[in-house]
């Protein structure tokens, strides 16, 4: 479950802060990739060479790293989670949190996170018992903040009480849990998906293709987010040096008439096709066995026209079918995009310009405007494209409902 998760693992200055090197292993066993933040008091309990070791990541504590040749983007690092814990969450850390005092890089990272936020208390029973302490707690929840439960047992004063934190085994067992009721209930769960990304290349001959600049991220994305939800995920993929995690089926495809052929055979199958990749209007008519020399000072290519994929499927989509769609465009931008949804009988149409900056191919980030059925459009500024997709889901989900 926790499989490619990408988790933030927050420790601040308490002696519970050794239990943190034991949750990190367990976790980065799991599958999960982890990063981690050390306040300068959990750096004096345990090494930042060690975490950063199990974490096979730099271990963050300052803005400024010791050699002062980098800066710890506090921003970027919670954009990255998925989930951020912070374990041990000490009572001072808590404070903080409640009430937005923002004086070090773990609190900056906590204030610009949007993923959710996991807290395992770790103090002396009467601090944790403390009417301030229960007052914060509450105010944490309040926010969306999930609290993992603290242990009763011997303290670290000798005493004899509630306030231990969660041992490493139940923390991640915990998360698992979380991961698990969160695919359940998502409206996502068990639903079959087919996810077209990334280019499709048109041979000239054997050497030469015609292309475009597509990298096939925004739909890789889109699939990791929605297999993450639950969602049985088919990624139809054009030519792309991109990962995709091992749950989620991929077809390889090369050409237009390739990718067709597969979501031929997929589309009856499925309960929504999103269709994002970026694919050749044209091709070739005549492909040359043997590379083409080079001979002449002009040469020309006669193209025909390709199947145009999202079309086809609009016309035989079912009732109970939704049809997803990406409109780029350079001018004239929501007549066009307006033109599709009505044109391949699309259910949302996710509208970007190239005019925008940081939009289109081959950027980390996209501006997107999307377009209902039911013209409602909804404008969102420039994002990553996780958040992206994010905000692509929201839309399902908001549809759906």
């Amino acid at each position: 479950m926790l499989k490619d998760k990408k988790i933030l693992i927050a420790v601040c200055g308490s002696i519970a802060a050794y239990k943190a090197a034991f949750l990190v292993r367990l976790l980065v066993k799991e599958g999960a990739l982890v990063k981690v933040i050390l306040t300068k008091a959990a750096a004096e309990f345990i090494s930042p060479l060690t975490m950063a070791t199990l974490s096979k990541n730099e271990c963050n504590i300052d803005y400024i790293n010791e050699s002062k040749t980098n800066w710890n983007n506090h921003v970027a690092l919670a954009l990255w989670a998925d989930m951020m814990v912070v374990a041990p969450a000490s009572a001072g850390t808590i404070a903080k949190m409640a009430h937005g005092l923002c004086d070090n890089l773990l609190m900056a990272v906590y204030m610009s996170a949007r993923c959710p936020i996991y807290i395992a208390p770790a103090m002396d029973e009467d601090m944790w018992k403390h009417p301030s302490t229960k007052n914060n707690i509450k105010l944490l929840q309040s926010y969306g903040n999930q609290l993992i439960p603290v242990n009763a047992g011997e303290l670290a004063s000798g005493l004899i009480g509630e306030g231990r934190m969660a041992e490493p085994e139940e923390i991640v067992q915990f998360l698992i849990n979380e991961r698990t009721f969160q695919q359940q209930t998502s409206i996502f769960f068990g639903k079959k998906i087919m996810i077209t990304a990334g280019p499709t290349y048109e041979a000239i001959d054997p050497v030469r293709f015609i292309g475009n600049h597509s990298s096939g991220k925004m739909g890789v994305v889109l699939a990791e987010t929605l297999h993450a939800l639950g969602a049985k995920v088919h990624l139809v993929l054009g030519p792309s040096k991109l990962q995709v995690s091992k749950g989620i089926k991929t077809s390889n495809v090369f050409s237009a008439d390739d990718m067709y052929a597969v979501c031929k055979k997929e589309f009856s199958k499925v309960d929504m096709a999103i269709f994002a990749a970026a694919v050749a209007d044209y091709t070739p008519k005549t492909v040359s066995n043997q590379k083409i020399k080079k001979n002449d000072a002009e040469f020309s290519i006669v193209l025909k026209k390709n199947v145009d994929i999202a079309y086809e499927f609009g016309k035989v989509k079912k009732p109970n079918q939704l049809s997803i769609g990406f409109a780029l465009e350079t001018n004239d931008e929501m007549k066009h995009a307006k033109g599709k949804l009505s044109k391949k009988n699309f259910d949302i149409v996710i509208l970007n310009s190239l005019n925008d900056k940081g939009a289109g191919f081959q950027f980390n980030t996209n501006k997107i405007t999307i377009i209902n059925r039911n013209n409602k459009i909804t404008k969102f500024e420039l994002k990553s494209k996780e958040q992206v997709a994010l905000d692509i889901t929201h839309a399902i989900e908001d549809l759906l409902k």
